[in-house]
């Protein structure tokens, strides 16, 4: 079956750290921007971070860089998030994306316009 499909998500302290997976399945993402997104409660989605597996570039949202940080393993066909000194405020469902178009993926697109969207995984910062 061909999916990409987010995990890694779970219920943590404030000041933990979480590393979320995102592996393709049936297909390579060495030819994808890969986008990691979240959804807060009652807010719109966001694009938080991304890395373009043809030349490794990446790219943060402002108020993340320095906690966050994306990375790849080609090898295991997986991009990941890591989240360090994580707020209440990163509590959110966490997603991402592929696409081979990087506009689509840094911009914003309608979920079904991405070649790849995964289901989410719930990330908690609560104490």
């Amino acid at each position: 079956e061909v999916q990409l499909q987010a995990s890694g998500g779970g219920l943590v302290q404030p000041g933990d750290s979480l590393r979320l997976s995102c592996e393709g399945s049936g297909f390579s993402l060495d030819n994808y921007v890969v986008g990691w997104f979240r959804q807060a409660p009652g807010k719109e989605r966001e694009g938080i971070a991304s890395i373009d597996n043809r030349d490794g570039r990446t790219y943060y949202v402002d108020v993340l860089k320095g906690r966050f940080t994306i990375s790849r393993d080609n090898a295991k066909n997986t991009v990941y998030l890591q989240m360090n000194s994580l707020r209440s405020e990163d509590t959110a469902v966490y997603h991402c994306a592929a696409d081979k178009n990087l506009r689509k993926i840094r911009l914003g697109a309608k979920i079904y316009e991405y070649d790849f969207y995964g289901q989410g995984t719930l990330v908690t910062v609560s104490s």
